[in-house]
């Protein structure tokens, strides 16, 4: 049985070999075909922390793929409240075929999968959004854009840079990470990806310059500069990330043929412009809808691999 906490726990042919099962499911969507590969099963999903998107398609993909999802709140269950993490786990396993979380604290996540009887997917902690990143890999593979690709990531140092990190590494592409000084990523799991990069060939570079990671990159991307539980740091990180946002100007230094992602929700005029996010080069809507895609895919590859 596999766990899906962190691309850290996967090689490059096992992430690949997911994608290609969720561009399979997304073919056959779109030709109105619903197989009920996960048939009669339930997914229970967890979440510590609001979410459109990851609610959305993980609810919306067990039904397609003609299983159930159940959403539980913390409002509705006892985890980490009253009940330990460990015994809510066995629970829940004891009851559903699967099981996403969305909390806090990635430790929190490990626990749970240790005591869990079923698969945990992580559908995002403090440390990694590793789903998103499937989402993000299979838009690039749409449009072209997974042939050598050059990644410039521009903003926080957060889960979702650490999450760029362990695909890079583990894919073997050129990454760069640009963020400002006292917000770079957690130098453990830059250790970690720059030790797989030894071995994937990925080039991966960590600078404080964003005009330098994006020159000539062929996919920008940023996430939001205050995420949830950061809102007392508003003011002092609106002022840290002067010079951060991905505007036309930034963008212009890109590949003339660059794409824009962003995981959303975007905050305009923020981390990203107005003009950036409605523009041409934009394919964030189409990385939305991969959410749905991608982890559907990975939830079979998941009840495939029991």
């Amino acid at each position: 049985m596999r766990h899906f906490l962190t691309l850290k726990d996967y090689t490059k042919e096992e992430i690949l070999e997911i994608l290609e099962f969720g561009l399979q499911i997304k073919q056959e969507v779109k030709a109105k075909t619903f197989i009920p590969r996960l048939a009669n099963q339930t997914l229970a999903m967890i979440f510590e922390k609001s979410s459109t998107r990851t609610r959305v398609s993980f609810e919306v993909g067990m039904y397609q793929l003609g299983g159930h999802a159940l959403f539980l709140s913390n409002r509705d269950i006892h985890l980490g409240r009253g009940e330990p993490v460990k015994d809510t786990a066995r629970v829940i396993s004891s009851m559903c075929d699967m099981v996403m979380i969305r909390t806090y604290e990635q430790s929190k996540l490990e626990e749970f999968a240790r005591y869990s009887k079923v698969p945990v997917i992580n559908g995002l902690s403090d440390s990694y959004h590793p789903v998103q990143l499937l989402a993000d890999y299979m838009t690039m593979m749409e449009c072209g854009k997974d042939k050598s690709p050059v990644v410039a990531y521009v903003g926080d140092g957060n889960n979702m840079t650490h999450s760029w990190l362990m695909l890079a590494s583990k894919l073997g592409f050129e990454l760069r990470v640009a963020t400002p000084k006292g917000y770079e990523c957690d130098p453990a799991v830059v250790a970690d990806a720059m030790e797989f990069a030894r071995h994937s060939g990925a080039k991966i570079t960590i600078t404080n310059d964003p005009k330098e990671a994006v020159a000539g990159a062929t996919v920008v991307t940023t996430d939001t500069w205050i995420s949830m539980g950061q809102e007392e740091e508003k003011a002092q990180r609106l002022r840290a990330f002067e010079g951060y946002i991905v505007d036309e100007a930034l963008m212009g230094r890109a590949d003339g043929e660059a794409i824009f992602l962003h995981c959303l929700p975007a905050y305009r005029e923020a981390e990203v412009s107005e003009a950036v996010l409605e523009g041409k080069q934009s394919l964030i809507f189409e990385e939305a809808e991969n959410r749905l895609h991608a982890q559907k895919g990975l939830m079979v590859w998941l009840d495939k691999h029991r």
